[in-house]
C-alpha cells in the first residue's frame, strides 16, 4: 500500500553502501522506519538530506511483512533553523526525540503527542528559556502518554496532601506524611513544585509556557521529572546528562 504522511525525523544512520534507515514520528501513522535507497549516492533523488528533527512529506510503500518500508519520496517542509547553532536547544531537541522514540510504540498514531512535538520544536527555536520548556514538553508527554503523576491526593489513602508532601516515583504520585512511611520511598516536593506541574497539565501549549518558574523550582522539576521518567522508562536517555 502506498502512504502518504507528514513525519519529523527523530533519528538515522547509513544502511549498506547507498542507502539511509530513518525514523520518522509521523502524523498519520505514529513513529515508522523507512529506508531510502540510493539516497548516499546521488543526494538529488530526494528533496530532503532528512536531516534529524527536521518536518517532511513523505510517501513510502506500506509492506506488511515487515518493520521498514520503502521510502520514495521525501520533501523537506521546516528544517527549524532558528536552533541548530545553539548547543543547548539542539540537546534539548535531541532530548525530546529520544524521549518520543523510546516511549512512543511503533506505527501508533497518536494527534496529540505529533501535535505537542511539533509546537516544542517551533517553541525551541525562539524560546528564552530552554530549560522551562523542556519541563513543559516533559509534563505535556507524561499525561498524553499514560504516565501523568497523580497530585490531586494522596496516591495512596487519596486524601488531600495539605502539608509536608512527597513524590513516590514507584507509586506516581504524591504521598501524605501518613502514607509517606508505608511507601518505603518518597522525594520532598515543594508545593510550588505541585503547582506548577498541575498548572501545565490543565492548560494549553501556550498557556503552559507563560507560566513563571523560579530557578529553584526549575531545580526541583529537573530531578522529579528525569527520574520519574527513567523509574517508568527503566532505562537512561543518553541526552538527559546533557541538559543544562
Amino acid at each position: 500500500m502506498i502512504v502518504k504522511t507528514e513525519g519529523i525525523v527523530l533519528k538515522s544512520f547509513d544502511f549498506r553502501e547507498t542507502s539511509r534507515i530513518v525514523t520518522f514520528f509521523t502524523r498519520d501513522y505514529g513513529k515508522v522506519k523507512g529506508v531510502l535507497k540510493g539516497i548516499r549516492k546521488d543526494p538529488r533523488k530526494f528533496a530532503s538530506s532528512v536531516d534529524r528533527f527536521s518536518l517532511n512529506d513523505i510517501v513510502y510503500y506500506q509492506y506488511r511483512n515487515s518493520d521498514i518500508h520503502l521510502v520514495s519520496q521525501c520533501d523537506m517542509k521546516d528544517f527549524f533553523a532558528g536552533f541548530r547553532q545553539d548547543l543547548d536547544r539542539m540537546t534539548a531537541a535531541s532530548y525530546a526525540s529520544e524521549l518520543i522514540d523510546t516511549l512512543m510504540p511503533a506505527e501508533e498514531k497518536n494527534d496529540e503527542i505529533y501535535n505537542l512535538v511539533r509546537a516544542f520544536l517551533k517553541t525551541l527555536q525562539t524560546t528564552q528559556d530552554v530549560g522551562k520548556l523542556v519541563h513543559t514538553f516533559q509534563i505535556k508527554i507524561l499525561s498524553l502518554s499514560g504516565f501523568k503523576p497523580h497530585l490531586e491526593t494522596c496516591v495512596s489513602c487519596n486524601n488531600e496532601v495539605v502539608q509536608a508532601p512527597r513524590f513516590s516515583l514507584r507509586l506516581g504520585g504524591l504521598l501524605c506524611p501518613g502514607c509517606q512511611d508505608a511507601a518505603g520511598e518518597a522525594t520532598p516536593i515543594s508545593s510550588g513544585a505541585v503547582a506548577s506541574i498541575l498548572h501545565i497539565q490543565r492548560n494549553t501549549w501556550e498557556g503552559a509556557l507563560r507560566l513563571g518558574m523560579a530557578p529553584f523550582i526549575k531545580r526541583e522539576l529537573k530531578y522529579i521529572l528525569n527520574h520519574f521518567l527513567v523509574f517508568h522508562l527503566e532505562r537512561n536517555l543518553r541526552s538527559t546528562r546533557f541538559l543544562s
